[in-house]
Formats: structure tokens, C-alpha cells, sequence
């Protein structure tokens, strides 16, 4: 890919998005330029030779991938600082929940190629989830090579904009409710007798796994559960138990709330 591509902001995904590009080698460091406030974070991209400066209008004149890796408040504050010295034909990428294609277009006060991209925190260690959504200007060779980008560090998928809010909770939240479940089953661990930090990685590991022969066997999650469960075992007795005391319907109605939210924000 001979492109530059550019950050604006370099926090936790920034940082993610960044080091998953340089460790496929999808561009060199040489290839990459980033702004930020912190002088420490200038200094960590610097020392990977990466391109660094405090100017946002310098990163938006050299790239020709734009990832506005911002909090979504100050959106508005930097697309008005940027647009006026953005390349005709940049990507823009954004990452921030509740930042629909059109608000990004109506910022920029003009039709621009953007990618509305929904990441999650896995991708701090390469194992990231993200849904993009494309709008009409992208041609096909230039979405696959966003698709590259995220690939990186991770796995992406194309999704209608109409069902980002379903992401948010079923991808984007979700990795809070797996880290609650593994901390459940760790202090469950803990109350049999298992000292905390084996616990840990035990229900961890677990987790891990299970997830892992759902996308590798490509067999449904509950034929997966059915062979785990031995007639008059301890699993099914577990699992008659999370029935019992509403497990899926918990799980269900938060991920109805985290949707509903991200609608909310949607229209604000």
C-alpha cells in the first residue's frame, strides 16, 4: 500500500489501529504522520519512526488515509480546523460511536470519502472486532484497503450504517460483559478455594477457548454447549442453573439498553 496514512489523536485506539499497521507491515513507520497533545506519546511514535507534530492542519495536508482518532465532543472542533487543507481525494476514517457518515459529511460542508468505523478494545492485543461502514465515493480497491487496515489487528466486517448501533452492543460494549463473566467465574474460583491470580487465568483462558472453537468449528454456540454437557453432569446442572436465574435474558436486555443508548447519542 503506497499511501500515508494519518492520525489525529493517538489514544488507546489510535496506539491499536497504529501498531497493528506496522507489525503487518501494511505500510512502513516512515509512511505513517500522527498529532497529538502529549508530549509522551509524540515521543513513544517518534522513537518507532513515525512522523510526529502537535499541528493537525499538517497531518490533514499529507495524508491520504485520515484517521480521526478523537473523542467524539471535539469532532466538530477539529473536522473545522482540517477541512480546508484535507486532500480532494482522502479517506476519512472515523472511529468515534455516535458520529454518523452524514454529520461527518455535514461537517466537512462537502461530499467526502468516508469510512465510519466501529473498533473495540481487543484490538490493543490484536484481537480487535470492527464494523465499518463505507460510503458511495470509496471504490472498491479503496475499501479493501481500509478493510487491510483493520484486518490488522484484528477482524472487520461491512455492515449497513443502519446496524452500527447493534454493533456497539454486540462488539463495541461487549468485551465489558466478558471481562464481568470472567471476573464472576474467578471470584466463584476463588470462594472454592482457587488462589485469585490462577483463577484469572483459568476463566480466561476458557473464555478464550470457547470463542475460539465457535469461529474455527463454525458449528452454532449451542450444539458447542450440548457436547460439554454429559447426561447428569456438572455442566448441565450449571447450566440449568443460569436458565433458572435469567442468564441469557440478562445478557439480552443490557445489550437492548447498550443499543438503545447508541441511538440516543446517535441523535444528539
Amino acid at each position: 500500500m503506497q499511501k500515508t496514512i494519518g492520525f489525529i489523536g493517538a489514544g488507546n485506539m489510535g496506539q491499536a489501529i497504529m501498531g497493528g499497521i506496522l507489525k503487518s507491515k501494511l505500510v512502513s513507520a516512515v509512511d505513517i504522520i500522527m498529532s497529538d497533545l502529549s508530549e509522551e506519546r509524540l515521543e513513544l511514535a517518534k522513537e518507532c519512526g513515525i512522523k510526529v507534530t502537535k499541528d493537525n492542519k499538517e497531518v490533514a495536508k499529507l495524508s491520504d488515509i485520515l484517521v480521526l482518532s478523537i473523542k467524539p465532543n471535539i469532532y466538530s472542533l477539529v473536522i473545522k480546523e482540517i477541512k480546508d487543507y484535507i486532500k480532494n481525494d482522502v479517506i476519512i476514517i472515523t472511529i468515534a460511536a455516535g458520529k454518523d457518515i452524514c454529520s461527518t459529511e455535514e461537517s466537512f460542508g462537502r461530499k467526502v470519502k468516508v469510512v465510519r468505523a466501529m473498533p473495540n478494545t481487543p484490538a490493543l492485543v490484536g484481537e480487535g472486532m470492527t464494523a465499518i461502514v463505507p460510503n458511495e465515493k470509496l471504490t472498491t480497491d479503496e475499501v479493501d484497503e481500509v478493510v487491510k487496515i483493520f484486518n490488522s489487528f484484528g477482524k472487520v466486517e461491512i455492515v449497513s450504517e443502519k446496524l452500527m448501533d447493534a454493533v456497539t452492543s454486540v462488539s463495541g460494549s461487549s468485551p465489558a460483559y466478558v471481562f464481568m463473566f470472567i471476573e464472576a467465574m474467578a471470584d466463584a474460583a476463588v470462594l472454592d478455594g482457587m488462589p485469585r491470580d490462577q483463577a484469572y487465568r483459568m476463566a480466561a483462558q476458557a473464555v478464550l477457548g470457547a470463542a475460539k472453537m465457535v469461529l474455527e468449528t463454525g458449528k452454532h454456540p449451542g450444539a458447542l454447549k450440548d457436547m460439554v454437557c454429559s447426561p447428569a453432569g456438572t455442566t448441565i446442572e450449571a447450566v440449568a442453573t443460569l436458565e433458572r436465574t435469567g442468564f441469557r435474558s440478562s445478557i439480552i436486555s443490557a445489550m437492548q439498553s447498550c443499543t438503545k443508548k447508541s441511538i440516543e447519542m446517535s441523535k444528539k
